[in-house]
């Protein structure tokens, strides 16, 4: 008899403890991942495949990549040129998942110079934010339909804090002085920002950071930060910033600061999630821009004050010297 329990165990433990995982969701980047973990409450289990920190556009996929990929039950994908290598990881790894490109539904960014390409960085305007957390509600509830009203109420707290936010980015430009709303970075991951926002956006490289900067883009940098009185330029934190800040002390300006755009921080960072990515890109962003004109404001206000002090001077310099004159004739 104990015999023949310990057999029934044996067969319906393992049964019994698949049943209980959590259904395994794959991102492409550690910024979607950020995204699936609000929606699904911690319903799923969620990972990145690009850790926090690493270039997507460059990141070579492991052999622990591909165990994972093979394990997921659904992977998330940006799409838009954006990680081309996840197809072949995907392929390779003989992965049973649904793949779901979240950025589904979103008008891309034509790329100027080369032709059927896009700007993958469509994250950085908050309303395309609402698109891809639909999407990904989507997934979730499809993936686990027993908790599809839970994924539902998730998504609208989130979508509330998006539209708070992006409301909050519009009223924090306009702090900026017009002319000098000029966005310059590394690489071209702030057009869809600039465009939603009001700023100009310029770059050293494309969208993608697999490539090589020329010499005809340094001398359009140049000439954009003289013609505009540009007070500050920005590293990113995923992109080396060697050749930004040789630019910055070229034309003696200033680094704004070092802005998040194809991953968030880490935890003890001050961009932990994709909110707070987007919060801390905004104030770092006004903050560097608005400097100059203070600083400009400033000293006129000390020319005029120079100015009056010595009109001033000249006064009395005058008036002592018409006295001495009259004295001297009487």
């Amino acid at each position: 008899m104990k015999r023949y329990l310990l057999y029934i165990m044996m067969l319906v433990l393992p049964a019994f403890a698949k049943a209980q995982e959590k259904p395994l969701v794959i991102a492409s980047a550690s910024i979607f991942a950020d995204m699936a973990e609000n929606i699904s409450g911690g319903l799923v289990e969620v990972a990145s495949i690009v850790p926090i920190g690493g270039d997507p556009h460059i990141y070579e996929p492991t052999p622990g990549d591909v165990q994972l990929v093979t394990k997921a039950d659904l992977i998330l994908i940006n799409g838009l040129t954006f990680e081309g290598w996840m197809s072949e990881l995907i392929e390779n790894s003989g992965s049973k998942a649904v793949v779901v490109r979240i950025t589904e539904g979103i008008q891309p960014i034509e790329s100027i110079k080369y032709k059927n390409s896009t700007d993958p960085h469509a994250w950085m305007d908050v309303k395309n934010g609402f698109t891809y957390i639909e999407n990904i509600k989507n997934a979730l509830s499809e993936l686990d339909p027993d908790n599809a009203d839970k994924y539902e109420f998730n998504y609208n707290i989130y979508r509330q804090q998006l539209e708070e936010l992006d409301l909050e980015i519009q009223q924090a430009v306009q702090a900026i002085p017009e002319k000098q709303r000029v966005l310059i970075t590394s690489h071209d991951a702030f057009r869809y920002y600039g465009k939603r926002y009001g700023i100009q956006v310029e770059a050293i490289l494309g969208t993608s950071t697999d490539a090589e900067a020329q010499t005809s883009d340094i001398m359009r940098l140049n000439k954009v930060i003289s013609e505009n009185k540009v007070p500050a330029v920005f590293v990113e934190t995923t992109v080396n910033p060697k050749l930004l800040k040789q630019i910055a002390s070229d034309n003696q300006v200033a680094i704004g600061g070092a802005l998040y755009s194809d991953s968030i921080g880490d935890k003890d960072s001050p961009a932990p999630t994709y909110l707070d990515m987007l919060k801390y890109n905004t104030k770092t962003i006004v903050d560097a821009l608005s400097k100059e004109i203070i600083a400009e404001e400033e000293e006129s206000d000390d020319e005029t004050s120079s100015y009056w002090l010595y009109a001033l001077l000249g006064v009395v310099l005058i008036g002592g010297f018409l006295l001495v004159a009259r004295k001297m004739s009487a």
